[in-house]
């Protein structure tokens, strides 16, 4: 894991930093960095390769990781990061159509030969990420074994959470979305407490901040959430998944098959 601390370079852009390895608690020998699950299931022989390549970086909320149509450079593996992946429209409007945190990577088209995403990547919840050079994961990705398969297993669940988001925003009433958004937010957050505004879910599910307003007030009157400013805390998930739609437990399921898969 030395490699690592060998790969830092200078800071990258005021919402995207390096963290200096001489930070103990960040030490790029601790094994807890390694929360990403793709990085986690990768054998001593592939984690030898690989790791030379990683850099850790710290992500804050609202820092845009890829646009679609722009070719990049590197792709992301969070560690307690989670970014959103957005359809933009000619307009300027956009819709969440999928969520990647540390069971995934963000930029998985580069690994697979896209020339760009297809897709807006926004850190919705700061923390931290693994960043890589993509041309190197996609030579490690051509030689087959493990690294292989498991992008290709998330590949699958990453269809798999995009066709669910597009059924459930489509068929679904807008308290059941919210639903489902918390629940997927806090399944991948290091606590309870989300720091996010009405205003920002809104445009995630491409609807009224006013509507989602209206969800928050009927889910605190019933003991499911507390809302104070910016932030959101879920204090029971059991009313949360009662006012839900089947879309969560599709996707809750699929995240754990990929569990047990890597």
């Amino acid at each position: 894991m030395t490699a690592l601390a060998a790969s830092f370079v200078p800071a990258v852009g005021p919402y995207l930093r390096a963290i200096p390895p001489s930070r103990p608690r960040l030490a790029l020998v601790d094994p807890r960095l390694r929360r990403n699950r793709i990085l986690q299931a990768l054998t001593d022989e592939t984690w030898a390769r690989v790791s030379p390549q990683l850099q850790l970086i710290e992500c804050r909320t609202g820092t845009i990781l890829g646009e679609p149509g722009v070719p990049s450079s590197y792709i992301y593996f969070p560690v307690d990061a989670v970014v959103s992946l957005l359809c933009v429209t000619h307009d300027g409007a956009s819709s969440e159509v999928a969520r990647v945190g540390p069971e995934g990577v963000v930029g998985i088209s580069q690994v697979l030969g896209g020339p760009s995403a297809s897709n807006r990547a926004v850190v919705q919840s700061g923390g931290h990420a693994f960043r890589a050079h993509a041309e190197g994961i996609r030579v490690e990705f051509e030689s087959g074994g493990c690294m292989q398969r498991l992008l290709l297993r998330y590949t699958q669940s990453l269809l798999t959470q995009m066709g669910q988001t597009a059924v459930c925003n489509r068929r679904h009433s807008l308290q059941q979305q919210f639903c489902r958004y918390l629940l997927t937010s806090i399944d991948r957050a290091v606590s309870n407490t989300l720091a996010i505004t009405h205003e920002r879910i809104a445009g995630m599910l491409g609807v009224r901040r006013e509507g989602v307003t209206e969800c928050a007030g009927q889910l605190q009157r019933l003991g499911a959430i507390h809302c104070s400013r910016g932030h959101i805390a879920v204090l029971d998930r059991t009313v949360l998944e009662a006012n839900t739609c089947e879309c969560y437990g599709v996707l809750r399921d699929e995240s754990r098959c990929l569990q047990m898969a890597v």
